[in-house]
């Protein structure tokens, strides 16, 4: 199967940096039915930043004012998925790089022979972004 890439809307929410606090969040979205297509967190400042991928925003956004989470987005954000090889993430940087784009962070997993990652840009750069990896 070729490489697909195509955006997504995320959302994130700030939480304490203290165990359990991703346990807690991910419990309260799995008891509200709530699905996540990629979920990432990681230390930011003196918390630590949850960013949530759902398949259904609204859902996710009703969870949220139910658990009076402050929840910020959406934002946008590109999901990649492709057979796996040797340099997959490069090319994809390197193609983003030919094209001026700074790439914010990016995240991927390889198994079964596939490959998949999410990768986040600025705002400003999502349009120009999604041109240069053909995003759908």
């Amino acid at each position: 199967m070729a490489e697909s890439v195509r955006t997504a809307d995320y959302y994130y929410v700030m939480v304490p940096d203290k165990p359990g606090e991703g346990a807690r969040i991910l419990g309260e979205l799995r008891r509200a039915g709530v699905n996540l297509i990629a979920y990432s967190g990681f230390p930011s400042g003196r918390g630590a930043q949850l960013d949530l991928v759902p398949t259904d925003g609204a859902a996710l956004k009703a969870v949220a004012r139910q658990q009076k989470w402050k929840l910020t987005g959406p934002k946008r954000a590109f999901l990649i998925e492709g057979d796996d090889r040797i340099g997959a993430c490069a090319d994809v940087l390197g193609r983003l790089a030919a094209a001026k784009v700074n790439v914010t962070a990016m995240d991927a997993l390889a198994g079964g022979g596939r490959y998949a990652a999410i990768l986040w840009v600025k705002a400003r750069d999502v349009k120009k972004a999604a041109g240069v990896l053909g995003a759908v």
